[in-house]
C-alpha cells in the first residue's frame, strides 16, 4: 500500500532516492520496481535486515530493472549521512511526525536533496488524527509514537522555510480512517475484537483486489477524511 504517488514525485530509472525512515520497506521496493538507485534510511536494524533481505529477493526474482541498485542504511534522521544534494528524489512518509526536532529532520532532508530534485513528505492528516487521539492515549503514548498532530499551513511553512517550495497538495488513505477509530473505540491493543477483525478483512481484500466500488469510494472520500496528507516539494 503505497501513500506516496511516484508519477507526481516524478520517479525515473537511474535517479538516486533516498526513502527516510523506511519502516517495513513499502515505497523503497516499489522505488527499486522502477529502477531507482534507493537508499533505505531507518533507525531500526531489524526492520532494515528485512528490507535487505527483501531487496536481494527481488534481485533474485527479477523484480528491477538491469543496474538499479538498492541498499540500506541505518541512523539518525537528524544528522543524515549523506552529502549535500545527494538524492534526485525523497521520501519521509509518515516518520516527521515522530521526531520531537522535526525542524532539524526537515533541514537535512532539504541539505541532501540536489538543486531541482522533488521531494513527497507524507504525514496523518489533522481531523483523522484527532479522533484517534481523542479516542485513546494508547494510540499515542507509546514509546516512538506520534508526538504531534500537523496541520497543513504549519508542515508547509516549516518545509518552505527549509528552502523547498510547495508543488502539490493529495489526501490518501480514506478507507483507512474509520479502521483506525474501531481501533482506538474497542482498544488499539485488541487484535481480536470482531468489529475491527472484520474491517481489516475488508482491507486487505480492498487493497489485494482493488474492486471499483472500494476504489472509487476511497477517490471520493480521500479529501474529505483521507488518513494521510501528501504534498510535494521541489528545490529551487
Amino acid at each position: 500500500m503505497l501513500t506516496v504517488d511516484f508519477d507526481r514525485l516524478q520517479v525515473a530509472a537511474g535517479q538516486r532516492v533516498l526513502d527516510l525512515g523506511c519502516g517495513a520497506g513499502r515505497h523503497a521496493f516499489e522505488l527499486y520496481r522502477r529502477g531507482a538507485d534507493v537508499v533505505a534510511f531507518d533507525r531500526d536494524p531489524d526492520e532494515l535486515a528485512a528490507v535487505c533481505d527483501m531487496f536481494a529477493a527481488m534481485r533474485a526474482a527479477g523484480e528491477a530493472p538491469a543496474g538499479a541498485e538498492a541498499d540500506v542504511k541505518e541512523g539518525d534522521a537528524l544528522q543524515l549521512p549523506f552529502a549535500d544534494g545527494e538524492f534526485d528524489r525523497v521520501v519521509a512518509a509518515e516518520v516527521l511526525e515522530h521526531i520531537p526536532d522535526d525542524e532539524t529532520a526537515i533541514a537535512e532532508l532539504a541539505r541532501v536533496l540536489r538543486p531541482g530534485g522533488t521531494l513527497a513528505v507524507t504525514v496523518p492528516r489533522w481531523l483523522p488524527e484527532r479522533i484517534c487521539w481523542a479516542l485513546s492515549q494508547d494510540y499515542h503514548e507509546t514509546e516512538g509514537g506520534h508526538v504531534r498532530i500537523y496541520r497543513r499551513r504549519e508542515l508547509v511553512a516549516k518545509v518552505v522555510s527549509a528552502g523547498l517550495r510547495l508543488t502539490d497538495v493529495a489526501h490518501a488513505h480514506a478507507l483507512h480512517s474509520p479502521y483506525w477509530w474501531l481501533k482506538c473505540a474497542v482498544g488499539v491493543h485488541d487484535a481480536e475484537h470482531s468489529l475491527t477483525r472484520a474491517y481489516h478483512r475488508l482491507l486487505v481484500w480492498d487493497i489485494s483486489r482493488r474492486p471499483w466500488l472500494t476504489r472509487t469510494a476511497e477517490r471520493l472520500l480521500d479529501p474529505l477524511i483521507g488518513k494521510s496528507m501528501v504534498l510535494y516539494f521541489t528545490k529551487p
